[in-house]
């Protein structure tokens, strides 16, 4: 299901070549054009911009172009005009190289100034690392050889976009941000987390901050906990070898939930200016409490599917996923309870959990508010109060929920709870999306309020690795411990029931 952006009448991006290295991968024709191209739907995208596919694939710029046109087609996520992809696809560059290959980059410097010439681009680059991991030390310092890295005029700037994973643990993540430093400083550094571009996680720190009714109740003394969920309905789908190395843990958790966290928890910063949004969100993250081998034990929980029915469809358990061994203890769920310690939130627990071949694909945030004193009560019909709820729905869909009681109309006092929503899209026509559009929009303009600096990849990496650690060492031994089309294992359920809570499970 596609995102949505917003019609805008924000200005328009700087002028610039997006250089796109592994661009004969899906995401470049999955989600990065059809990106761009609803840039230009929405007038967002500079007159003056080119795209530069650099890849192994032996191909010329023609052949590049009508591939990206079968894409757009094939992917967009809106309906296709010709007369605005043909502004774009006049646009698009092709060269074929080989990462590791210093004198491809010599001519990709050659390119480059061609494209300026062609298309007045002024010397702006918009570096994209489509690639695996392995290859980003490579290519930044190849681009740093070659004298791409950095620009000589002032006028002019360079950036460079990282895509997840950003390391495997803490060890590999400070030595990736070391060699990334080696060619580029920190403020050319885009660590991209689409999930950060949805509308309703950026719109977290506007309902916080933006409504005087929220922020004055929005911490321990009014809080009981919060639960954060990121739950797919979907397998593995082939990404057997990937996740075989990843899991849940470093695939979902260690960055998108994090993050997520990080921003119901901040404090409110002094603007929204990059560093001052990002300099609270790494506070929360400093500030979660460290966890010993027995409390890793004691406060997570680890699951893998195994053969079940996912709406009414018969899907295999993941030890029968391809590229899988037959004997794998690689988690594809994972329940965590977190603990902020510092004054907003010291006592409050933090449920994160997350999974695949789940019952229902569901992402929200519920913040669950202290009881209402009972006694006022007793005797009635009504002993039993629910506490107030609020759920921010992340997707699919896109709304606001607030959860509280209210009396049933009749003699006698019987009190219901009831739900007052708000939908995102009543709000503000919006279009269909990949979710890149805003970030890749953000970094053309120089903002890096949506992307990870390094302190916050360290400080998230910081919180998982023990847990790996200890995960590592101790083997499950009931793995597979929960059937696909379920919530997962029972381990979970009594993770929250042991604290005199329950999990908020999506009605089906």
């Amino acid at each position: 299901m596609s995102e949505t952006i917003q019609t805008s009448t924000a200005r328009v991006a700087d002028p610039c070549v997006m250089i796109i290295f592994g661009a004969s991968g899906d995401l470049t024709k999955r989600k990065l054009v059809p990106a761009l191209y609803n840039l230009v739907r929405h007038g967002l995208l500079s007159k003056n911009f080119a795209v530069v596919g650099f890849a192994r694939r032996e191909i010329d710029h023609d052949e590049f172009r009508h591939r990206m046109t079968e894409a757009i087609q094939e992917f967009g996520t809106t309906e296709f005009d010709s007369s605005l992809w043909d502004q774009l696809e006049s646009r698009i560059y092709y060269l074929q190289g080989n990462l590791d290959s210093l004198p491809d980059y010599s001519r990709l410097a050659e390119l480059l100034k061609q494209v300026d010439e062609e298309c007045g681009t002024r010397g702006n680059y918009l570096y994209y690392l489509s690639t695996p991991p392995s290859f980003f030390d490579k290519i930044s310092s190849n681009l740093g050889a070659v004298g791409l890295a950095k620009s000589e005029a002032d006028s002019t700037w360079r950036r460079i976009i990282v895509e997840k994973p950003f390391g495997h643990d803490l060890d590999s993540a400070i030595e990736l941000n070391h060699r990334l430093l080696t060619a580029f400083d920190e403020e050319q550094i885009y660590r991209i987390d689409h999930y950060l571009g949805k509308e309703t996680v950026q719109n977290i720190l506007v309902f916080r901050f933006a409504n005087g009714i929220f922020e004055p109740i929005w911490d321990r003394r009014y809080i009981d906990h919060v639960q954060i969920m990121v739950a797919e309905s979907i397998g593995i789908e082939g990404r057997g070898a990937y996740y075989e190395e990843s899991g849940v843990l470093r695939d979902m958790i260690q960055n998108h939930m994090f993050q997520v966290l990080s921003l119901v928890a901040m404090e409110p910063p002094i603007s929204f200016e990059a560093d001052a949004v990002r300099n609270e969100k790494v506070k929360v993250l400093n500030a979660i409490r460290p966890m010993q081998p027995e409390e890793i034990i004691r406060h997570t929980v680890r699951g893998q599917y195994g053969e079940g029915l996912v709406s009414g469809d018969r899907l295999p358990g993941y030890r029968g996923e391809p590229n899988v061994s037959p004997t794998s203890t690689r988690e594809t769920y994972a329940a965590l309870r977190l603990f902020v310690e510092n004054w907003r939130w010291a006592g409050v627990p933090f449920y994160l959990r997350s999974g695949k071949a789940l019952a229902k694909r569901d992402t929200q945030v519920m913040i669950q508010f202290r009881r209402v004193p009972h006694l006022l009560f007793r005797g009635s019909a009504a002993e039993e109060l629910e506490a107030n709820r609020l759920i921010i729905h992340i997707q699919p869909d896109e709304l606001i929920t607030i959860r509280f009681q209210a009396k049933v109309p009749g003699p006698a006092v019987h009190l219901t709870p009831v739900n007052m929503e708000f939908r995102y899209k009543d709000l503000a026509e919006s279009s269909p999306a990949t979710g890149y559009e805003t970030l890749l929009y953000d970094c053309m303009n120089g903002d890096s309020t949506q992307f990870h600096r390094a302190d916050m990849v360290e400080a998230a990496w910081e919180i998982a690795t023990p847990i790996l650690d200890v995960w590592e060492a101790l083997r499950p031994r009931d793995f597979p411990n929960y059937a696909a089309g379920t919530w997962g294992p029972r381990s979970a359920d009594a993770l929250i029931e042991g604290d005199g809570r329950s999990w908020l499970n999506p009605s089906l």
